[in-house]
């Protein structure tokens, strides 16, 4: 995008796949769902699925109502889908917005990649499925885990590949046109998501750091143990 357009390209706007597979649901399902069916029948992790349903509430696509005060107990959130008719039209700016509030926060905060970094584990946390009390995740079980998070937010991860570190490939960056411009910040928040996710499930890896747009479609997440990445959080 040039730096004098204001709004984003025409067409519909990118929607992933899993939330393509929570949108087709609402569609074709003539009553109203709640987030644990939806979860059900894609495979999702309720907080996903919630995430999905919620964005595609905000771009018009759903709405989202509490069932009748006539059963008992709360009241429960479902979502159902907008007809064609209802979307919205006119042209987008989120691209735009992106880049007001990230260079807001750049601006405005002494330390905006350190902030990033923090406000990026958050989402990571609540982003992946999480294992039971009980359960130990091993490494693959996490990589699995994180590759879900990754391959739901737009990232296109591949498989692990040894470089000679470990590393997870990611081929699409879902914000690219904002993180060219403010690429400290926007690759914080990616870097804090990944690893919020692997914190999350008590994995024996982490997140060393990341590498961005080493080709122009190619960023490189480096891991490492777990108690190496520690380490290298309390040096910094």
């Amino acid at each position: 995008m040039s730096e004098r357009t204001l709004h984003d390209p025409p067409g519909p706007p990118a929607v992933g796949e899993s939330r393509a597979q929570v949108l087709d649901i609402l569609r074709a399902t003539r009553d109203a769902v709640g987030v644990r069916e939806i979860a059900e029948r894609t495979g999702l992790h309720s907080n996903t699925a919630r995430f999905h349903l919620d964005t595609l509430v905000k771009e018009g696509f759903a709405e989202r109502t509490t069932e009748g005060s006539g059963r008992p107990g709360r009241p429960r959130v479902v979502y159902r889908s907008v007809a064609s008719s209802a979307e919205p039209t006119g042209p987008r700016s989120y691209q735009l917005l992106a880049r007001m509030l990230t260079g807001l926060i750049t601006e405005a905060l002494s330390q905006p990649a350190q902030a990033a970094v923090g406000a990026g584990e958050a989402w990571g946390r609540y982003l992946v499925d999480t294992p039971s009390p009980a359960r130990r995740i091993d490494a693959e079980e996490a990589v699995r885990r994180l590759t879900q998070v990754l391959t739901d937010v737009g990232f296109a991860p591949g498989p692990v590949e040894h470089r000679p570190d470990p590393v997870v490939p990611l081929r699409h960056c879902p914000f690219r046109e904002v993180a060219e411009e403010h690429r400290d910040t926007v690759c914080s928040l990616h870097l804090g998501l990944m690893r919020g996710a692997l914190k999350e499930v008590r994995a024996p890896l982490g997140v060393d750091r990341l590498d961005p747009f080493v080709e122009p479609s190619l960023c490189l997440a480096h891991l490492a143990p777990a108690d190496e990445h520690r380490a290298a959080d309390r040096a910094a």
